[in-house]
């Protein structure tokens, strides 16, 4: 790739913007989700609901919680905005400026969209057909994680760099399957993950009601009985450990933790085919081909 300033400054100012976009999608994702943890500390509308509870102020602690997290979310995308900006300023190529900075409001879009599929889903997946909530499950994938997560960052960093069209197309057939693979192996920490290790109390996802692929695949496989009673637990935020031990040993006796695995060696083994055709430069490809193996592999 050729292009850009020559300096560092815009590639790290670019890099920060994404991280701070990052936090601002994982503040609201909490809010959205009344997740009570973030890696292991309070989540940050449960912070703020402490800190209200143990000042003695008057009114609702959790409803302070709430909105103050919904400005932390929104002052961290406002700063991610800002960093951004300031970085592209640096660019000398002010067509690969205006091409990143228009990869970055679309990844916002798309996730942003990707958030509320996701929450259309708890909501309304009774209401759809049997056969259709995979293809929900993927949609959701794809807008809330996949493509911010691994594609639009490095198609940022593409545009930066001045890539060719080859060059881009190339990363982003690499970048997705690998972020619908991170994923899904999220939903597989979501449900069977070591709190110690991902900071997230033990099926976390079974008690917000995430209709995910995991649980789209475990219903295919499920007896009438039982995929009634996957249906009746699913998002209540009460379920007692005895019960979600339950649900574990259902979800993973009907074979769609293993399923879950096949979908992901397809998606890395897609990610690294595209990485093997792509023509950029090897140190690249090392760096890419690494992170593959780790997102595959990941367990937090």
């Amino acid at each position: 790739m050729s292009g850009g300033s020559g300096d560092h400054s815009a590639v790290i100012a670019a890099a920060s913007a994404l991280e701070l976009f990052h936090a601002a999608a994982l503040v609201h994702d909490d809010l959205i989700d009344h997740s009570d943890t973030r890696r292991g500390a309070p989540a940050a509308h449960r912070l703020f609901e402490s800190l209200h509870d143990d000042s003695g102020w008057s009114g609702d602690p959790a409803r302070f919680g709430e909105a103050a997290a919904i400005l932390l979310g929104d002052l961290l995308l406002g700063w991610s905005d800002e960093l951004l900006d300031e970085g592209l300023d640096l660019l000398i190529d002010r067509a690969a400026a205006r091409a990143a900075r228009a990869e970055f409001m679309r990844m916002r879009t798309e996730v942003t969209a990707g958030q509320y599929l996701d929450i259309l889903e708890e909501q309304a997946w009774h209401t759809r057909p049997d056969a259709e909530h995979r293809t929900a499950a993927q949609r959701v994938i794809v807008y809330k994680s996949a493509k911010y997560s691994v594609e639009a960052p490095l198609a940022i960093g593409a545009q930066i760099a001045g890539a060719t069209p080859f060059q881009l197309q190339s990363l982003r057939e690499y970048g997705l399957p690998l972020g619908v693979a991170y994923q899904l192996r999220d939903d597989l920490l979501g449900v069977f993950g070591d709190p110690q290790v991902t900071g997230k109390p033990a099926g976390d996802d079974l008690r917000e009601g995430k209709r995910t692929m995991l649980i789209a695949i475990a219903r295919e496989r499920l007896s009438a009985g039982q995929r009634q009673l996957l249906d009746e637990l699913l998002g209540d935020p009460m379920l007692e450990p005895t019960q979600i031990g339950m649900l574990q040993r259902t979800i993973e006796g009907c074979g769609a933790v293993d399923e879950v695995e096949r979908l992901i060696a397809d998606q890395v083994a897609r990610a690294q085919g595209a990485l093997a055709d792509a023509p950029i430069d090897g140190g690249a490809k090392a760096e890419l081909g690494t992170l593959a193996t780790a997102v595959a592999k990941r367990t937090s």
